[in-house]
């Protein structure tokens, strides 16, 4: 496993990515339940219980490459008032819970007098050292601050089906409605080129797009934290 070089780095890690996958799930089915649709509640997701929220391939993602996704949350935009907007709205929620537990995660360093990161992905997941009750506590921190920003940036990308999709599709004009649906279909496509082309080809396209989000509030909690 080559982002963990013992049990010490590997099981902070989990706990981080079942809290931020839980919760950026339970995030999109609480908005979209306010906005008026039921769905999330009727079919069980509307709950922080991790099991049901986890996708096996997001899963694996998040282990072996660094970033990854969950189990999408059902929503029928038929319940909404106004079914682009509030469809972007619940697509938005995701990512801003994730933001909000990065800064959860960041405070909680603050707390423990550790909260300097490297700008590095590779260096927010690894202290260089493990072991102590604090030191635990420090990694958990740590990793929820990386899991949660880098599920923040992956899902804002505009391609289907990840939230940022959804975003865009509120902005876009009426003339170009079609067009644009027809490329939300091939998203999925997208993706995975973009996948291949990041993880085989060595075309940095999606770690750039990340790094270009996580990079800058890294800096500021760095910033803030002095």
């Amino acid at each position: 496993m080559a982002l963990f070089s013992n049990i010490g780095e590997f099981a902070p890690f989990v706990i981080a990515i079942l809290i931020a996958l839980s919760v950026h799930e339970f995030a999109h089915g609480l908005v979209a339940r306010r906005l008026g649709d039921p769905t999330a509640e009727t079919e069980g997701r509307l709950t922080l219980n991790p099991l049901a929220h986890l996708d096996p391939l997001g899963t694996l993602m998040f282990l072996f490459v660094g970033f990854g996704w969950g189990k999408p949350v059902p929503v029928n935009p038929l319940y909404f008032r106004h079914p682009k907007r509030d469809t972007a709205l619940v697509s938005l929620a995701g990512p801003v819970s994730n933001l909000l537990l990065a800064w959860i995660g960041f405070s909680g360093l603050v707390l423990l007098g550790t909260s300097q990161l490297n700008p590095s992905l590779l260096g927010i997941i690894r202290t260089g050292s493990t072991g102590g009750i604090v030191l635990v506590i420090e990694q958990i921190l740590r990793d929820t601050i990386f899991i949660n920003l880098a599920l923040m940036a992956f899902n804002l990308l505009p391609i289907a089906p990840l939230d940022g999709s959804k975003v865009l599709h509120m902005f876009i004009p009426l003339r170009y409605e079609d067009a644009y649906v027809e490329f939300m279909r091939r998203g999925p496509f997208i993706l995975l080129l973009l996948l291949i082309a990041d993880q085989l080809l060595n075309i940095p396209i999606l770690f750039g797009w990340i790094m270009g989000i996580v990079g800058p509030v890294v800096a500021l909690m760095n910033a803030v934290g002095g």
